[in-house]
């Protein structure tokens, strides 16, 4: 029987790579976040995925993009414009997750981060993915050290 207060994991996965996707495209294109929902959501009607996680993913990653942006960028060895868009996009989906659902462990979200980085990012960029979102998850979630 399912347990109605614990997420279901698949379905979490699932929405974040979605997410990352959309989020993707909404750094590519710039189109508003609403097109790139009903887009997003009409290629994924047969899936079975945590659409509320999505949508919370999609939504407020872009509110906070400048501020995510600032928080990651004392932890980069190098400037926000020299990563790749799939960098970019995993790293403030992560950061958001560090910062804002501390009911996930930050191992989660960094092994999350680290398979959807391997599977969609350039050639070895998970180390560096990984490499940041080491340093973050030290600063803010000092308690699950």
């Amino acid at each position: 029987m399912n347990n109605p207060s614990k997420p279901n994991i698949a379905g979490r996965k699932k929405a974040r790579r979605i997410a990352m996707q959309a989020l993707y495209s909404w750094e590519m294109t710039q189109n508003p976040i609403s097109d790139i929902e009903e887009f997003t959501l009409s290629q994924h009607t047969e899936e079975v995925f945590d659409k509320d996680y999505f949508l919370t993913l999609l939504h407020a990653i872009p509110k906070q993009v400048d501020a995510l942006d600032e928080f990651m960028q004392p932890f980069l060895s190098r400037k926000l414009e020299e990563l790749g868009p799939i960098e970019i996009t995993l790293l403030r989906i992560a950061g958001y997750e560090l910062k804002e659902r501390l009911e996930i462990p930050y191992r989660v979200i960094i092994n999350e981060a680290l398979v959807l980085c391997k599977t969609f990012g350039a050639n070895e960029s998970y180390k560096f993915v990984n490499g940041v979102l080491d340093k973050m998850a030290r600063e803010v979630r000092k308690t699950e050290f």
